[in-house]
């Protein structure tokens, strides 16, 4: 990969602990923003990018997720209906193609063909770039709330905004049934691993329905 731009001199970090809204945590998305936060559960990771995109106005977005559980369709289809997108990349597990299969067909219908990235992923990570910002989020939250406790980072700018990008634009369009062997490839998995580790994972994994 290419070099990565250095974080800004001036880049503002903040920790806090937060009871309340995604937007109070967060707060206004500044230049060179570098959050740690640490909350209950009160808000989701869908929550954190609809307020960056209240700051940021009309952005691309990208959601990586492992797969979209039962409760959390009604979140993931107010984000993906968000006139705000303008475009919309969606890095999923492969595994997650069975049970998820109508969603990610509607995220198709509305991004575009080659808006999906099948990988091996448990990454939960956004990106928000719109409005001369370009915002990361990463965190242990899923795209629903959850009664527990959760941490989150959002940072604005910097060479991990970068790496994200590089990484994503990188990842091949692979068609919805692509073989385990080809999600492996994409994901370099086997830049990790070597190939006796990677034996008792043959096959993607499929999602009971």
């Amino acid at each position: 990969m290419s070099g990565r731009k250095a974080a800004p001199s001036n880049r503002r970090t903040v920790a806090k602990e937060s009871f309340k809204s995604a937007a109070d945590c967060i707060g206004p998305i500044v230049p060179g923003l570098a959050l740690f936060a640490v909350t209950r559960g009160q808000f989701s990771m869908v929550d954190a990018v609809l307020h960056v995109l209240e700051q940021l106005g009309p952005s691309k977005v990208s959601l990586w997720t492992w797969t979209v559980a039962d409760y959390e369709i009604q979140q993931f289809t107010s984000l993906q209906r968000d006139h705000r997108i303008t475009e919309g990349r969606l890095v999923i597990d492969a595994g997650a193609r069975g049970k998820n299969a109508p969603l990610i067909a509607e995220w198709c219908r509305t991004f575009g063909d080659g808006s999906v990235r099948y990988v091996m992923n448990h990454a939960k990570i956004a990106t928000v770039e719109g409005g001369g910002r370009r915002v990361l989020l990463r965190g242990s939250m899923n795209l629903n709330f959850n009664p527990r406790f959760e941490q989150l980072d959002v940072t604005e700018g910097g060479p991990d905004f970068d790496l994200i990008r590089e990484i994503e634009d990188e990842l091949p369009i692979l068609g919805h049934n692509a073989s385990g062997r080809e999600v492996y490839k994409a994901s370099k998995v086997s830049a990790a691993f070597d190939s006796e580790q990677l034996a008792i994972f043959e096959g993607t994994k499929r999602w009971a329905k």
